[in-house]
C-alpha cells in the first residue's frame, strides 16, 4: 500500500503534480515493458505517427525527420494493461490527489520516442481536449525508461494549473492540436522530470507541460493513463474512447441503467 503523506498531497495541490519513485516495479513492469514492445512491433506498418503535424485526416504525415509512434487504448490490445490499471499503489496515489476513491478511466496511451529523432511536444495544458465540469482530470505518466531532457523527457510549469484554462494559441495558429503561448511558456523555462523507469507521474490537466526532443541514442518510452472522479462531468465535444467510463475503484452514482441508452459510451 501505498498512501501520500500530507506533505505530497499539499505539494501535489501547490504544484498541480507529483512525481512518485519506483511505483511500479519488478515482474509487473517488466511484462508491461515486453508487451508494449511486442505491441509497436506488431503495428509497425500501421499508421501511429503522434507528433504534432499535419492532422489525423492524413495520419499527421509530414516532412520532418523527428517522430513520435503513439497507440491509444491499450488495454484493448494486451491483458497487462488493463491489470497495470487496477495496480493498487498506483490507485491509491491517485485516490490521494484526487480526494476520491471514485476513479474512473478516460483513456489511455503509449508514446515512443525513438532515438535521435524523437519529436518534442509543445507545452500545453490537456484540458481543450476533454474539459469536465470540476476539472478534476489527471494524468498517470508512466516511465518505462529512464527519462532526461537528452531523451524526450518531460517538462512541467509547477502551479501553472492554479491559472485555470489558458489561451488555446493551437486554432490561432493553424494548427490542429491545442497548445499555451510558447513565448510566455517556453520549454527552456520549465522544470526537466528526471525519472527512472517505474516512475510515475501525476498531474492535473490543467498543468501546463511539454517535452523535449529525443537527441540522445536512447528511447523513451511512456504509459499513461487520463483519470477522472466518476462524479464529475464533460462539458461536451470531445470523441468518444473505447473503456471511458470504466470504473478502476469505487461506484458511479450517476450511470444511466436505462436500457435504450445501454449503447452509448
Amino acid at each position: 500500500m501505498v498512501r501520500l503523506t500530507k506533505e505530497q498531497i499539499q505539494f501535489y495541490k501547490d504544484n498541480g503534480y507529483i512525481h512518485l519513485k519506483k511505483l511500479i516495479k519488478g515482474r509487473e513492469l517488466q511484462r508491461v515493458s515486453e508487451e508494449y514492445d511486442n505491441l509497436f512491433r506488431r503495428k509497425n506498418a500501421e499508421k501511429t505517427e503522434s507528433s504534432w503535424v499535419g492532422s489525423d485526416d492524413t495520419f499527421r504525415e509530414s516532412d520532418s525527420p523527428y517522430t513520435v509512434k503513439g497507440i491509444h487504448n491499450l488495454q484493448m490490445h494486451h491483458a497487462v494493461f488493463g491489470k497495470l490499471l487496477y495496480n493498487a499503489d498506483l490507485l491509491d496515489a491517485v485516490q490521494d490527489v484526487m480526494g476520491t476513491e471514485n476513479i474512473m478511466l478516460h483513456h489511455t496511451k503509449a508514446h515512443l520516442k525513438p532515438p535521435e529523432k524523437g519529436a518534442s511536444y509543445p507545452m500545453h495544458q490537456d484540458y481543450p481536449y476533454f474539459p469536465y465540469e470540476k476539472d478534476s482530470m489527471v494524468a498517470a505518466f508512466i516511465h518505462l525508461d529512464e527519462a532526461t531532457p537528452e531523451n524526450g523527457g518531460l517538462f512541467v510549469y509547477p502551479g501553472s494549473h492554479k491559472l485555470g484554462p489558458l489561451e488555446d494559441f493551437g486554432p490561432k495558429e493553424g494548427s490542429h492540436f491545442h497548445y499555451v503561448d510558447q513565448k510566455k511558456f517556453p520549454i527552456e523555462g520549465a522544470t526537466p522530470v528526471i525519472a527512472e523507469a517505474g516512475d510515475v507521474v501525476i498531474f492535473s490537466y490543467l498543468l501546463v507541460h511539454g517535452s523535449s526532443a529525443n537527441s540522445s541514442a536512447r528511447p523513451r518510452r511512456m504509459f499513461l493513463a487520463q483519470l477522472a472522479d466518476a462524479h464529475d462531468r464533460p462539458k461536451g465535444g470531445e470523441r468518444s474512447q473505447p473503456g471511458r467510463g470504466w470504473m478502476l475503484r469505487g461506484v458511479n452514482l450517476h450511470r444511466d441503467a436505462t436500457v435504450a441508452n445501454r449503447a452509448r459510451d
